[in-house]
């Protein structure tokens, strides 16, 4: 399989993934309308046969529950839409609104992105030793994990009427949708070539499309979210599941010499930041306290960044 047809079945699986989505938003006001028609509607009687004449009667129960719920579907029409275009004009917009430590984070992560670029050829050589070049990077196959989780989630939730899980799925969607969009925006500004493709981790502006590894990008989104979302008591289950997807998956891509180390670095960084924004939207804001700190260590001292995740 070519790198053409690879690139454009890993675009259609994102497209499929969006359009899914909505769907899956879709049927959690249907259900919530489900059961507001159960709550307000009751059993009909018959009136008493020799019942006196007397002003007009009030609608019947289910007619006033059809009613309310003819309204709340029709207000419940497109609010994904609206809402997606919110979460878009903000995420798009946030560094117009980063205090001091939101803009210590990105210089932090730049300063990982060139630590990582430092030690490409090395992990090129560990994985890909010698200087060939080409052959299969198995796109396809290092999608799987990610897909999976979000299918699995969007499956279980759909047959179980699980509302909760269907708001997860939208968000699984929308996290993977942004970082994905910003990650091709930004492969075709850059045009870095790939580790299968030369073995100069230097070739910036060259024709690639390495930088950044938009599978680590779509797969911490993906597994951000599903690893913080919802209140539940199994939340280290779902660390455990969201995470570990999402470390296989940019393991899985430098074992198959389809991306740097400092690609998988920007990739994991742009799709778990984008997550965590999809969460703190979703959720009403939830809180992520994070502190810089400069810890004093022989011959000099080392600036530590702590976050604690609710």
């Amino acid at each position: 399989m070519n790198g053409a047809i690879r690139a454009l079945a890993i675009r259609t699986i994102a497209v499929v993934a969006a359009l899914a989505c909505p769907s899956a938003w879709a049927q959690a006001p249907n259900f919530a309308t489900d059961l507001l028609a159960g709550e307000v509607a009751g059993p009909v009687t018959d009136p008493p046969i020799n019942q006196a004449a007397g002003p007009p009667a009030d609608p019947p129960a289910n007619q006033a529950a059809a009613e309310r719920t003819e309204l709340s579907n029709d207000q419940a029409s497109q609010p994904s839409f609206k809402r997606l275009l919110g979460d878009v004009e903000s995420y798009y917009t946030a560094p117009l609104r980063w205090d001091g430590e939101q803009w210590a984070f990105f210089g932090g992560t730049l300063g990982a992105v060139a630590l990582a670029h430092h030690f490409d050829s090395n992990v090129r050589t560990h994985f890909a030793p010698g200087p060939a070049t080409g052959g299969s990077t198995s796109d396809l196959e290092d999608a799987v994990p990610a897909a999976a989780l979000f299918v699995g989630t969007y499956i279980y939730s759909s047959q179980w009427q699980d509302q909760s899980g269907l708001t997860v799925t939208w968000a699984m969607a929308e996290a993977a949708g942004l970082s994905t969009v910003t990650t091709y925006a930004l492969k075709y500004a850059i045009r870095r070539q790939g580790p299968n493709e030369t073995t100069d981790p230097n070739s910036w502006f060259a024709s690639g499309s390495s930088f950044p590894s938009e599978h680590a990008a779509a797969a911490w989104a993906i597994g951000t979210v599903f690893a913080e979302s919802g209140s539940g008591g199994y939340r280290w289950v779902t660390r455990l599941l969201g995470y570990g997807v999402a470390g296989f998956t940019s393991y899985e891509r430098l074992k198959h010499n389809a991306h740097w180390l400092s690609d998988v670095v920007a990739g994991a960084a742009l799709g778990g930041s984008t997550g965590i924004f999809v969460v703190d939207r979703t959720y009403g804001g939830r809180s992520f306290a994070s502190a810089f700190s400069v810890v004093p260590m022989d011959g000099g001292l080392m600036l530590a960044y702590h976050k604690s995740l609710p």
